[in-house]
């Protein structure tokens, strides 16, 4: 009698750690509560980075990974959403060769991409292959997915000029200018990209989505109400790395939490991208000392310095941030020496996964990008949100105002936030009554967090519902 294969499912993420780490714990979650075999497909318009290859190369035996031919890209000057879905498109072809040699060798019955891989639907279609979407953001993002190509018919000028909020549907009301970045100007291919991809998501078989009910539940219900030719959304979230293993933790960052209080330390990172101003990464420095708070302070040198670019083609990855100074060189004179023991200022990198799960930190002021954010529900720490790029702003309104788990300071006439204000919001957080509220909240989620993804939780069910419609199919 012969031996009846594994299921197979392939996974293509878009160039980015911040698109492949979720993925990750996807692919992780598929294999040990399914026993499925998974085949990461990356497409690369360069070299694997170190990040993708310590990543993959760590998966377990069942996760195997493949790198596609790199493609050129030295003809496109364009921002990051552009040069993404051009990396993948131009990747087509070797995809096609891929998924061909997988249907021959394994029983493939899923093509899993991000939000930005909707052109390799095509290519799964062609050898029966059900196409699938992971969306790696909010519920609230993707609903705003499903409404663009309403909105772009219905507004004729620009959205950060509307005079009423948009009303995206099962969500808070939102300022256009808060809409995530490549929205923002209608006439770059960024936003015709976004919009391209959006029309496409209706071809999709089902949407997961790393969120869960009691986080985003008014967008969720939204995303799930029946209507014709759209597909079917489940909330599998929040998948994240909580990986208790200490990894390289050369700055000593949690030897140092070790000697901590219990909550008494605020966290301050803005994700592997994210980079402030000289006068920013001033005001900030001296905000964090006047606020006579215990702070673990991941700083970067400044943008200004920085040789940033938004898209690394040498390694198909996000942000690329050089500089030959140390980053600690920017900070104001006397500050490190001011604030020795109080505080602990690391250069561009900490275990993230790590420092928040520790006892510890109390808190965490965060660029909101939705792994952190995630990463913060999972571990019951509120937030400080200080967006930067991508949808952070979208992230920031939904946890100030809607869930309810975060402070946010204000940005002065000059759009930079000062020094008293960055002071003011820490103790709020930290000792304040409004600190204690959003504290309790996030207790409350990080309980519910625990909740969807047990055993019989609504995150664990909505998944094995994916994987039983994969197998019947």
């Amino acid at each position: 009698m012969a031996e009846t294969k594994k299921t197979h499912v392939a996974v293509l993420p878009s160039p980015g750690m911040g698109h492949l780490n979720p993925l990750v714990e996807f692919a992780k979650r598929l294999v040990s509560l399914h026993n499925i075999s998974l085949t990461f497909i990356i497409p690369t318009a360069g070299p694997p980075s170190k990040a993708q290859k310590s990543t993959l190369d760590s998966l377990p035996a069942s996760i195997d990974h493949v790198f596609l031919p790199p493609v050129n890209l030295t003809d496109v000057h364009a921002k990051i959403e552009t040069l993404i879905s051009l990396t993948v498109v131009r990747s087509l072809p070797s995809l096609r060769d891929v998924l061909k040699s997988l249907t021959e060798k394994t029983h493939l019955v899923s093509l899993v991409v991000d939000l930005f891989g909707t052109d390799a639907f095509d290519v799964a279609r062609e050898f029966n292959v059900s196409p699938y979407i992971f969306f790696t953001s909010t519920a609230m993002a993707l609903s705003l997915f499903f409404y663009l190509p309403e909105l772009d018919e219905k507004v004729s000028g620009e959205y950060r000029d509307l005079p009423e909020p948009v009303k995206i549907p099962g969500c808070i009301p939102i300022a256009g200018k808060e809409l995530l970045d490549p929205v923002q100007d209608r006439k770059n291919d960024a936003y015709k990209c976004v919009l391209h991809h959006t029309k496409r998501y209706r071809l999709a078989d089902g949407i997961m989505v790393n969120s869960f009910n009691d986080l985003e539940t008014g967008a969720i219900k939204a995303l799930q109400a029946k209507e014709p030719g759209k597909p079917p959304v489940y909330p599998v979230g929040p998948l994240v790395n909580m990986d208790p293993s200490t990894k390289a933790d050369e700055a000593g960052c949690l030897t140092w939490l070790d000697r901590q209080p219990d909550g008494s330390v605020l966290y301050v990172s803005f994700g592997s991208g994210g980079t402030l101003s000289y006068n920013q990464t001033v005001e900030l420095a001296l905000g964090l000392e006047m606020s006579a708070h215990r702070f673990l302070w991941v700083v970067k040198s400044p943008n200004e310095v920085a040789n940033i670019t938004f898209f690394d083609k040498a390694n198909a990855t996000f942000f690329s941030v050089n500089s030959e100074k140390d980053p600690s060189d920017f900070l104001p004179k006397g500050f490190l020496e001011r604030t020795k023991g109080r505080g602990l200022v690391v250069s561009s990198w900490a275990p993230q996964a790590q420092a928040l799960s520790h006892s510890s930190t109390g808190g965490f002021l965060t660029h909101c990008g939705w792994n952190s954010t995630l990463e913060s529900v999972a571990n019951g720490v509120p937030l400080i949100t200080w967006p930067l790029y991508a949808e952070q702003k979208m992230n920031a309104v939904m946890l100030t105002e809607d869930i309810k788990v975060a402070l946010r300071p204000k940005a002065n006439e000059n759009g930079l936030v000062s020094r008293n204000e960055i002071a003011r919001v820490v103790r709020a957080l930290m000792e304040g009554e409004d600190g204690k509220k959003v504290r309790y909240r996030m207790n409350d989620l990080k309980e519910a967090a625990a909740n969807v993804l047990s055993h019989d939780g609504s995150s664990t069910k909505a998944l094995a519902e994916v994987v039983r419609k994969w197998q019947n199919n």
